[in-house]
């Protein structure tokens, strides 16, 4: 990674005051000792939790669930001193002391998301480097125009369903979707498995949810998706992590595919998802390209600023006595990173955001996310195509309105309900449409695509896509003028 440039900063007055710097009413820092990085008033404002955290400093004692203890990294350097220093802290959970002494139980929420597995993210040396190898070198046989066209067929199915009634929730009709259909088809996973990563997956994340059962599910989903894969490999990544050099193991296959379920589906969502809020709600983003609105890709960059998909996680284990900016900490501690309070750190000052991708939100060193161009990808495309869709499509609600879920790992919107002038569909796509549904009883029949491998020779950027947007009837926009992403997206397809 580059040396980064400098942030513009966010504003809060109290953080360079000599004067310890008060909670605001509701904050949960009000509650005595560490400050909640969970409950209703942090999930509905979690930046009033870090304002007051900074008051101590770049580092700070956090609760991430009852009774459970961890430092969080507030302070852009300081994220970025423990993110680069393997040799000083390390991401093993079996350093963990707390949860090793039963000091922290078993079945808190947290354990799922926390507990040691046999993976890229949860190891350090020689087994990271084998693990992570194994992930790399199999996204790398992803071509990506056939990854676009898979995010566009599957996005147009979706809209297609939702497109005549006027009115939905984005979020679980689109949002939450759109990963899982592709993660489907990257990952040779059918249906009925499918169904058992979604329950589990998003349960280990929500801090009200019985995480513990959760687990369980996503483990047994995982199994079911190795054992299926052994007997019939295909050309998908799962196979293809099975045939690499690195001889993982049944027990290893099953656990980085938990880390990348759950890094490309929970987190993904929520990217699309917040990228789309921002998008509605957000002044900048309301006029025409020639007034001088900031097209998708800058969207997506101010969200993974300013409000990243997973506010708080990179969690880390000093490996000795240390310190980060005259704190010290102790061996066997959680410390988590906050990619949100680092990226929107006061202390970044000077130069300003606008075309820079120094932020946090794909972690830094060893740990860098290895799938950020694909997930990056997918979120542009999912964006775009719902816009150009639904070209007039506003929210349903005041945003004060939206509910936020509890947890302290994630920014994940309750539900996003938008409405739009209705649009022309296929019979077919009206039909299909199940209210109520869940995310596999009516999943559609997946559209026939190119190989998912890299061609032997790449193609050219002048080099034509093929035709995979399903072309929008006519008269099915609102004659209203339409907002700039239309014309965006329009321009783009030489339109």
């Amino acid at each position: 990674m580059t040396s980064p440039t400098a942030p513009e900063p966010v504003p809060n007055p109290g953080y360079a005051s000599a004067e310890p710097l008060s909670p605001p009413p509701g904050c949960p820092a009000h509650a005595g000792g560490a400050a909640r990085l969970y409950g209703p008033e942090h999930a509905a404002d979690p930046k009033a939790t870090f304002a007051a955290l900074r008051a101590q400093g770049s580092v700070a004692p956090v609760e991430i669930a009852p009774g459970v203890e961890a430092t969080l990294v507030l302070g852009y350097q300081s994220a970025l001193e423990v993110l680069r220093s393997p040799e000083r802290f390390s991401k093993d959970p079996r350093n963990w002391r707390a949860l090793a002494d039963g000091t922290v139980p078993a079945d808190s929420p947290v354990v799922p998301m926390m507990m040691y597995r046999p993976n890229a993210l949860w190891s350090d040396g020689e087994a990271h480097a084998r693990y992570r190898g194994v992930i790399t070198d199999s996204l790398s046989q992803v071509d990506p125009n056939a990854l676009r066209g898979y995010v566009e067929e599957s996005a147009d199915v979706l809209i297609d369903r939702i497109g005549a009634r006027g009115h939905a929730d984005l979020l679980g009709e689109y949002g939450a979707l759109l990963p899982l259909l592709v993660f489907n088809r990257l990952f040779g996973c059918p249906a009925d498995i499918g169904d058992k990563l979604v329950v589990g997956m998003s349960g280990i994340f929500d801090a009200d949810a019985d995480s513990e059962k959760a687990n369980q599910i996503l483990g047994e989903g995982m199994a079911e998706l190795v054992a299926l894969k052994r007997r019939e490999p295909g050309a998908d990544v799962t196979s293809w992590m099975m045939a690499h050099p690195a001889g993982l193991t049944d027990e290893e296959m099953l656990h980085q595919l938990v880390l990348l379920v759950g890094a490309g589906t929970e987190p993904e969502q929520n990217l699309i998802c917040n990228s789309l809020l921002l998008l509605l709600s957000d002044d900048r983003f309301a006029g025409d390209l020639a007034g001088g609105s900031m097209p998708v890709d800058e969207a997506l960059d101010e969200v993974l600023w300013a409000d990243p998909p997973l506010a708080n996680y990179a969690v880390h284990y000093a490996l000795q006595e240390t310190e980060v900016d005259g704190v010290e900490l102790a061996p066997g501690r959680p410390i988590l990173v906050s990619f949100t309070a680092a990226n929107t750190d006061p202390a970044l000052s000077g130069e300003r955001r606008g075309g820079n991708r120094a932020h946090l939100s794909w972690s830094a060193g060893p740990h860098t996310c290895p799938a950020k161009s694909p997930a990056r990808l997918i979120a542009a495309v999912a964006v775009e195509k719902l816009l150009d869709r639904l070209p007039d499509i506003e929210l349903d609600c005041e945003t004060d309105q939206l509910e936020w879920r509890q947890g302290p790992f994630h920014r994940a919107l309750v539900a996003l309900p938008v409405v739009y002038p209705p649009i022309t569909v296929t019979a077919q796509a009206a039909a299909d449409e199940t209210p109520g549904a869940t995310a596999w009883t009516t999943e559609p029949t997946p559209p026939t695509l190119p190989p998912l491998t890299q061609p032997a020779s790449a193609p050219s950027s002048s080099t034509p896509q093929g035709v995979t947007s399903t072309p929008r009837e006519p008269g099915s926009a609102n004659a209203a003028p339409r907002r700039w992403w239309s014309f965006l997206v329009g321009s783009r397809r030489g339109r």
